[in-house]
């Protein structure tokens, strides 16, 4: 995009750097170009069409070559600009929380799916229990779907909390949902989140540690690894699983997101503790990626593994 001295109208620039972009090998060269200037304009991709010949202004044109070459230098589209779309909403993300998949709005759907034929006694309320919540993406959404739920978000990161409250607020549930720095790998966890609830679900970090490595460098290099990875991507199904054995109510459902590979390990981890009617669902691409059961009925015996001893992260 050099210029020597041009004036660049709003065409001309976003031709010049989608070519750039697909020269680097940038996945939708176009759509990059379109959000950086977008935002550098502070307009929507609809408007930059609409005003096609209004010149770039020399501020404008040195900021939006500043955005391409952190693209270009591996830095997430999302993080550049602050902003993740996800179920239609506007979402703050930076590096202190992962960047929200389309994915993750399965387990959303699943939960309010599960929200709608749910039999809960007059002038009881739907409560929810969001483990490892990042961003707040599903509790808030939780909340705008359902304005009668009580919902309650926790995470171990006091950075990513102070994201979550904020998309609270923006959106307008801050009062809607009860934010706590937790760890469901520490012994004390249920007693912290205590209460009744008639779900439970979590996107936990699920990659194998042995998988770091193979992540792409924008992943590896930008998104907070200990909401990524654990040893062997399983802790955190055990731990939840076990947790929420104990808070679901009886028929109770417990929801998590998926590695793409790990549904028949969770499987027998949810199994273990008792829940049953176990559902997988795939994603958009044919992947195992939303699993759900159903917390046992009063009086029903329920296996369990032995006595674990669980190591708090450290801070």
């Amino acid at each position: 995009m050099r210029d020597n001295g041009r004036q660049w109208e709003i065409m001309d620039l976003l031709k010049a750097a989608e070519k750039h972009f697909k020269e680097k090998e940038i996945e939708a060269p176009r759509l990059h170009a379109e959000i950086l200037l977008a935002y550098v304009m502070q307009a929507t991709r609809i408007e930059l069409y609409l005003k096609h010949d209004r010149p770039v202004s020399r501020s404008e044109l040195e900021k939006f070559r500043s955005l391409c070459r952190e693209r270009l230098n591996g830095k997430p589209l999302q993080y550049i600009t602050g902003e993740q779309i996800f179920y239609g909403h506007s979402f703050l993300v930076d590096e202190r929380v992962l960047i929200p998949r389309p994915e993750t709005e399965l387990v959303l759907e699943h939960t309010l799916d599960r929200a709608v034929v749910s039999d809960i006694p007059e002038g009881q309320k739907l409560t929810i229990l969001d483990i490892g919540t990042g961003s707040g993406c599903l509790a808030i959404m939780l909340a705008l779907k359902l304005p009668d739920a009580i919902i309650t978000a926790v995470d171990f990161s006091a950075k990513a909390l102070e994201v979550a409250e904020h998309n609270a607020g923006e959106h307008g549930v801050a009062d809607r949902i009860r934010f706590l720095q937790t760890d469901v790998l520490c012994s004390g966890f249920i007693d912290e989140v205590a209460g009744a609830y008639d779900v439970v679900l979590s996107n936990p970090p699920y990659i194998p540690e042995q998988e770091w490595e193979e992540l792409a460098p924008e992943v590896k290099n930008h998104e907070p690894k200990m909401a990524l990875v654990t040893p062997d991507g399983f802790e955190f199904y055990r731990a939840i699983s076990r947790s929420a054995s104990a808070l679901l109510k009886p028929g109770g459902m417990l929801c998590f997101e998926l590695h793409a590979e790990g549904a028949e390990k969770v499987r027998e981890i949810v199994d273990t503790h008792g829940f049953r009617n176990v559902e997988v669902h795939k994603d958009y691409s044919g992947w195992d990626r939303v699993l759900s059961g159903v917390s046992a009925a009063v009086g029903e015996v329920v296996p369990r593994e032995g006595a674990r001893a669980r190591t708090c992260r450290g801070s």
